[in-house]
């Protein structure tokens, strides 16, 4: 489906970082006019690491838009110029301090439809453990190793609020036969 409509302005509205808000005015071809709001944001990469005995490891930190702890899969965003693949062996070592010998893309999926941001999804296996190196705002990061089925049970029964990990842990499901 190709875009049913013309985009005729467009208003940053706020910007933080490498995150940002506008406004998009669009035309229809019968004339009608809409606004559309965009949350731009980078993409991320999320990661579902898998041991050779069937575990899987979540991470639970406190996020600030939530005013809660999360449980999730370790992810993080991807650097300007930084390939998908990089940044989730860059975010498996940061916050999981684990890297991996084999990884298989798991595709893309998106945040809420008014945001730009795209998560690209990794099954990553081989593991083996490295020094874990946290950023200043993941120091509150607590790691758990758990079976990859009660991670898959912790999606389904709403522990895990993560859409991507979500996402990724279903996908994952369909390749790891725990």
């Amino acid at each position: 489906m190709t875009r049913p409509y013309e985009v005729v302005g467009s208003a940053q509205l706020a910007r933080h970082g490498r995150h940002g808000f506008r406004a998009d005015e669009v035309e229809w071809p019968d004339g009608a006019r809409a606004s559309y709001a965009v949350l731009e944001q980078p993409e991320a990469a999320v990661i579902v690491p898998v041991t050779e005995v069937g575990t899987t490891f979540l991470v639970r930190q406190w996020r600030h838009a939530w005013e809660a702890d999360a449980w999730e899969l370790p992810a993080g965003t991807i650097e300007e110029g930084e390939k998908p693949e990089a940044a989730a062996r860059r975010e498996l070592i940061e916050e999981a301090g684990l890297d991996a010998a084999d990884w298989e893309s798991l595709g893309s999926a998106r945040a809420t439809a008014l945001s730009t941001m795209r998560f690209h999804l990794f099954l990553a296996r081989g593991l083996r453990s490295e020094d874990r190196r946290p950023e200043l705002y993941e120091r509150d990061m607590v790691v758990r190793e758990l079976p990859f089925k009660e991670a898959l049970d912790l999606a389904a029964d709403g522990t895990i609020q993560h859409a991507a990990s979500i996402a990724a842990l279903y996908r994952a499901a369909r390749r790891v036969h725990c």
